[in-house]
């Protein structure tokens, strides 16, 4: 059988999202996952920009496809840091890692830290 070529199917986002922020909760539901989003849409922009699909990213990190599949998929489990480093060696690329302040003002007698705990 002869091999075929990757080609990803064109979506566009910004179009979908525009259309599924007016359905009844679904902004609020979007809100709370944002950070999974941001980081598949990372994961898709990587493995686009690679030409890879999803079993070849699999065969380079050692895994199924299945696996790839979850780990571009907004859901109930969090990758490993060490998974995302898998990931993003097989598709070309470097994780980075960074925290940074929140975007709220301190209050001068209590630690940031110690407000946020609750």
């Amino acid at each position: 059988m002869a091999e075929r070529e990757y080609r990803p199917v064109v979506h566009e986002h910004d179009e979908f999202l525009a259309r599924a922020m007016k359905r009844k909760g679904f902004a609020a539901a979007y809100a709370e996952s944002a950070d999974e989003y941001e980081l598949v849409r990372e994961l898709l922009a990587a493995r686009a920009r690679a030409g890879l699909t999803q079993e070849q990213v699999a065969e380079c990190m050692g895994t199924t496809k299945s696996a790839v599949s979850r780990l571009e998929s907004v859901g109930k489990h969090s990758p490993s840091v060490n998974t995302l480093k898998r990931y993003a060696r097989a598709v070309g690329c470097e994780v980075e890692i960074r925290l940074v302040p929140a975007s709220r003002p301190a209050s001068a007698s209590t630690p940031q830290s110690l407000r946020d705990c609750g």
